[in-house]
Formats: C-alpha cells, structure tokens, sequence
C-alpha cells in the first residue's frame, strides 16, 4: 500500500481483514510512501517518492517475505500478521468537509483555453468521470478527487481551484514536511 507521507489510519487493518474474509492468509504488509496526490510544484508533499531508498527498503522487504515463504514447511507454519490500526475502522473522512451539504461537491476543472483535448484526463480517471467533447465535463458526483487527471495532464490544464483543497493541500505541506520511512509488517 502506497500513502502520501501522512498517515494511513486504518488502511493496513483493513486490507488483512478483506484478504481474510477472502480465505487468503495475511502474511506481510507494507505502508510506503509516495507523491501525496494534493502535491504540486507549489506546496510538494513527499515529492519525488517512492525514491531509489524506498524501492531499495521494498526490494529487501520482497526478500523478507520470499525468505518467510521458503522456510515454512506448509502454509499452517506461517503465522499471520498484526499491523497498525482501528476496529472499528475510522468512520470519518475529512475531505467530507470540503462541500457544504446541498452543494455540489468539489472537483477538479479544466483550463479551456490551456486544453488541447487530448484525453489523457478522462483515460486515467479510474470513475470515469470525465468526458471529452467540445469542452471538457466532469460528473462531479463520481470524482473521487484523487487528482489523477490532474498528474497527467500534458498542458497544466486540469487544476483543483476549491478552496479547501488548496487550504489543505498547504496544510499538508506545511505539517508534514518531514520524510517517514515505510512501515513493514512480517
């Protein structure tokens, strides 16, 4: 699992427990960092990441778990891990408070006049939210807001103007400037 330098709550406790509840066995587990999706070149949050130290600390980890695998005799030898986290799960999202309720929720918007069309954004958006005609729409009830289109984007063109995402997106940088280190679990 990749984070953005932040935290990751919940997330590791989770996805033993879907592995789990699958009939699969959780025997390792990771939390490494990566470019903060609110990172930009004005407030960078964990830029540049994962970085030659953090796949260097993924390859040994892969070593770790290829080792832990070749030394149980069966898989009843392998015990399970604990990693960090809450049950119940954190219920509560901060990005809930970026649309007051009754409005329309917040989305990424196109310079029209930066845009060349190439589709890029709407080929990357995992929602499928974007479409691509004489302008260029976003179902906003469908953006998770997790800046893909922005990323991608050849010209600049996709940028997040709502104000709470510029406020946190400086939040972010400004508290967390600090580097963390992946977390493993074996």
């Amino acid at each position: 699992m990749y984070y953005g330098n932040r935290a990751y709550e919940d997330a590791l406790i989770e996805l033993t427990d879907l592995i789990s509840e699958l009939g699969f066995k959780p025997i390792a587990g990771g939390a490494f960092i990566a470019e903060h999706s609110f990172s930009s070149p004005e407030v960078p949050i964990a830029a540049g990441r994962p970085d030659g130290s953090d796949l260097k600390k993924a390859r040994e980890f892969g070593s770790k778990i290829r080792e832990k695998l070749l030394t149980a005799r069966n898989k009843e030898d392998l015990p399970s891990i604990a990693v960090n986290g809450n049950r119940p799960y954190r219920d509560e999202f901060r990005i809930s408070r970026a649309a007051k309720p009754g409005t329309e929720p917040p989305a990424p918007i196109t310079k029209e006049e930066t845009c060349t069309k190439c589709g890029k954004c709407a080929e990357v958006c995992p929602n499928a939210a974007i479409t691509i005609g004489s302008t260029v729409e976003t179902q906003k009830q469908a953006c998770i807001r997790c800046y893909a289109c922005i990323k991608n984007c050849p010209t600049g063109a996709r940028v997040m103007t709502h104000p709470f995402f510029v406020k946190e997106a400086k939040w972010l940088h400004d508290t967390f400037p600090d580097r963390k280190e992946p977390e493993t679990f074996l």
